[in-house]
């Protein structure tokens, strides 16, 4: 498609042209949400500026949805799996150690160094698992942590600019991961959740609310 004043080749769901600023598309076409097209109708002469700014305001002006639990969680055993791995390797070398080396001294000395490893993944664990929890709603995000003192931070979804998500090489094998979320949020502008089932559908959910709420408060570029 092309622009009717300059002839620049613009996109099939533009409404301005990116070279000149005719407008491409009227505003009550199919592809444009109507609450932002009256907006966009009534601020035709301003500045683009003041047009963006009118658009978001009505966005927000909207009639508020009943919000919806979508999901909750928080930090997978799973996520471990590295952990679990080392402690049986080094539990199995001290195995090794004690045959070839035969000693009492040795075998005990093996012994307390086993167990007080397994009891300090364990406790890691348990820690990481008490710490966190997680929930998420059609409009926000909530993450708690800390133990004897709560800490609630929410993250509004329509402020959420990048859903991203990352696997070590066992953590693969066994569907957790961490996730990055990115925000205009003051107190976590990016907020990683490690430990996460099931990581690939999480992030997919997260960002699929966070464009599903933008799209409905309207803000979209190609609207204005």
């Amino acid at each position: 498609m092309h622009c009717q004043k300059c002839g620049a080749s613009v996109v099939q769901q533009a409404v301005y042209c990116h070279e000149c600023g005719q407008r491409i598309e009227s505003v009550d076409s199919p592809g444009v949400d109507p609450d932002v097209a009256a907006v966009l109708a009534a601020t035709e002469d301003a500045e683009p500026k003041e047009r963006f700014q009118a658009a978001v305001e009505s966005g927000h002006a909207a009639p508020d949805e009943p919000e919806k639990e979508l999901w909750n969680g928080g930090y997978s055993t799973k996520a471990m799996i590295g952990a679990w791995v080392f402690s049986g390797a080094v539990t199995l070398g001290l195995i090794v150690l004690v045959i070839l080396v035969w000693h009492p001294y040795v075998a005990w000395g093996a012994l307390a160094a086993v167990v007080l490893l397994w009891l300090y993944q364990v406790a890691v664990m348990f820690y990481r698992k008490a710490n966190v929890r997680y929930k998420l709603t059609t409009l926000r995000f909530m993450h708690e942590s800390g133990i004897l003192r709560r800490v609630t931070d929410r993250i509004e979804t329509i402020d959420m600019t990048d859903i991203t998500f990352e696997q070590g090489l066992l953590e693969r094998f066994v569907g957790v991961g961490t996730i990055h979320i990115t925000s205009s949020d003051r107190s976590h502008p990016i907020l990683a959740m490690p430990g996460i089932e099931n990581v690939k559908k999480i992030s997919g959910m997260i960002d699929e609310i966070r464009c599903t709420e933008r799209r409905r408060r309207g803000l979209r570029i190609d609207q204005i």
